[in-house]
């Protein structure tokens, strides 16, 4: 299932943000080989184009920096512009799929600020 993969390539972000090393393959283990593939194919492409996506995001915040957001929520906003505008996955289905795990793994007023930031990015391309 998809989701698997977004909520390993999520955890991938997140951890980024405190460490530079390397993968540990393990961490993929708990993934089929279709969802390790579209995992590895989000986390790859949100490290080669980190700096444009995060430039993005501070474009898109109203009111405060980057610096500011809960690291939990910049990893799923990450997450999302990296499937939306470099892979190309329609949009619709991402939004839902990120405020679904927000909802999971972040704090009750997530869903919502993830949604607007993301809803932001779509009225202005």
């Amino acid at each position: 299932m998809r989701r698997n993969s977004r909520v390993q390539a999520f955890k991938m972000i997140f951890e980024r943000f405190f460490t530079e090393q390397p993968v540990d393959d393990e961490l993929w283990s708990e993934l089929g080989e279709k969802d390790v593939e579209f995992a590895r194919q989000i986390f790859s492409t949100y490290q080669q184009n980190k700096a444009a996506i995060e430039d993005k995001i501070s474009k898109l915040l109203v009111g405060y920096s980057i610096d500011r957001v809960h690291k939990i929520d910049l990893a799923l906003l990450c997450e999302a512009l990296t499937e939306i505008d470099y892979l190309k996955i329609p949009a619709p289905v991402v939004i839902n799929e990120v405020v679904e795990i927000a909802k999971l793994y972040s704090t009750s007023d997530s869903p919502k600020f993830i949604n607007g930031v993301l809803s932001s990015a779509l009225k202005g391309e």
